[in-house]
């Protein structure tokens, strides 16, 4: 009819709106996290300029540290590359995950982080060392595989480092990504490993070379021939750990070249973290993704006159940890935590974070509790170290522990050896008190909690 006009009532209109505002809307605007993992290898607790380290520079990690939270006494549950990386990815004890070296770990790949990330939405890629074989066919969008070696000649015909090759591929993956998916980004630097098979071992880039020239570094307290002969008896010329020792560090000249090289390969993965921390500013997604630096084993720079991982020493099993999370208040920002926390705890934490089920399997704990609660959580403050025999027991025998803040239990299986240490007051580990009858309660105690917790790693 004309004229007619259909009368609306403003009342329904207005809470519709209103119900689209407040619900709706903030849902559709919320994007799921991104998550960026920035993964060193050789690099231990105090190879940092935030951790107090009088030599290395590090501005970049210690200006993610200062936007986030560090993890004073973070460690790994087995210090060695692959079986770490394979603790990472599951977040599992190898009692359970099952890779003792190099091969594939026998927990399903669908039950790991990255393929729970995929199935949900996300583009995954992975950059740089692996170690644990074989590859995974297909299960990253992008994937760029390779290490053991300082420097490549690509296709085209350069010479490359291998951080530079692993700063070039993190950031084509960022670049190229599509723009409507989350996106998950594990970047698995070579360095500071050693090339193994180099008479140099440490091979950083020359425009490296200038840093540290005019540095004397620090020789640790215990890097001593009274420390070595003070490992138990089947410690010997033959152990890997003695064999690497002198291939870098058995005379002053030695040790002083090789730790300023190995701190030169320190500072230039510092500085593609930071290239790649700026392409995600640049690209307007570091405020919306949880980025986390850490390492996969500690090492040793001659304590005890041992080189490389493997043992339980605090040298070899504490690792860095810096945690930038978007959901952190600001009251967290540049604050440190010394909660025991571990290498499997990584992958329930990115997991949690992006609201992703956590399979039943994986043991370790979501850390976002120890810095988004305002009550501090319960939390462990005991662990079970483990590690396997390599090759035989001369060349690199099996280690376990039971590691707490004041006191660790070692047990050597092969020699079936004890050893216990008082952190408190021998925090480098000197002075063996097994045999000591006035600690006999305390090594009663440990040997039983050890067995425990052993067994509950499985």
């Amino acid at each position: 009819m004309p004229g007619h006009h259909t009368k609306i009532h403003p009342k329904p209109m207005i809470r519709t709106l209103l119900f689209l505002l407040i619900f709706v809307a903030p849902l559709r605007a919320e994007k799921p996290m991104n998550v960026v993992l920035l993964f060193a290898d050789d690099w231990r607790h105090d190879t940092l300029g935030v951790a107090g380290n009088p030599v290395v520079r590090t501005p970049h990690l210690d200006r993610l540290a200062g936007q986030g939270i560090r993890f004073t006494s973070n460690c790994v549950t087995t210090s060695i590359c692959g079986v770490s990386r394979a603790s990472l990815y599951t977040g599992q004890w190898m009692a359970r995950h099952g890779c003792r070296g190099f091969t594939m770990f026998k927990t399903p790949w669908e039950e790991t982080y990255p393929a729970i990330f995929r199935k949900n939405g996300y583009h995954i890629g992975h950059v740089g060392k692996w170690h644990n074989k074989p590859f995974p066919k297909n299960a990253y969008d992008f994937a760029t595989v390779y290490h053991g070696r300082h420097w490549y000649k690509l296709e085209d015909g350069r010479r490359v480092h291998v951080t530079q090759r692993n700063e070039e591929d993190a950031l084509e993956f960022l670049r190229t990504r599509p723009k409507d998916k989350p996106f998950l980004l594990n970047v698995c630097f070579f360095a500071t490993h050693a090339e193994d098979g180099h008479k140099d071992q440490f091979l950083p880039q020359p425009q490296s070379m200038k840093l540290y020239q005019d540095v004397t570094v620090p020789v640790p307290p215990n890097a001593t021939q009274e420390s070595w002969e003070r490992l138990p008896d089947f410690f010997d010329e033959e152990n890997e750990g003695r064999n690497r020792w002198h291939w870098r560090f058995d005379t002053p000249e030695k040790y002083q070249r090789m730790m300023k090289n190995y701190y030169r390969l320190a500072t230039e993965v510092d500085a593609t973290c930071g290239k790649v921390i700026a392409e995600l500013e640049k690209q307007g997604v570091l405020d919306n993704t949880l980025v986390v630096f850490t390492t996969d084993n500690g090492y040793y720079h001659a304590e005890h006159g041992l080189a490389d991982k493997w043992y339980p020493h605090q040298e070899s099993i504490r690792v860095p940890l810096i945690i930038r999370d978007p959901r952190m208040p600001k009251a967290k920002h540049g604050t440190t935590n010394d909660a025991f926390t571990l290498n499997v705890d990584l992958a329930p934490t990115f997991l949690a974070a992006v609201g992703l089920p956590v399979p039943k399997g994986m043991q370790g704990k979501n850390l976002a509790p120890l810095y988004l609660a305002e009550k501090a959580p319960e939390w462990r403050d005991e662990f079970f170290y483990e590690h396997p025999t390599l090759r035989d027991a001369d060349f690199i025998p099996a280690s376990e522990a039971l590691v707490r803040k004041d006191w660790k239990y070692f047990y050597w299986p092969e020699a079936d050896l004890e050893q216990l240490f008082n952190l408190t007051a021998d925090p480098r580990e000197e002075n063996d008190l097994a045999d000591d009858p006035q600690h006999a309660d305390q090594l009663t105690e440990m040997r039983e909690r050890f067995r425990e917790l052993k067994a509950a790693a499985k």
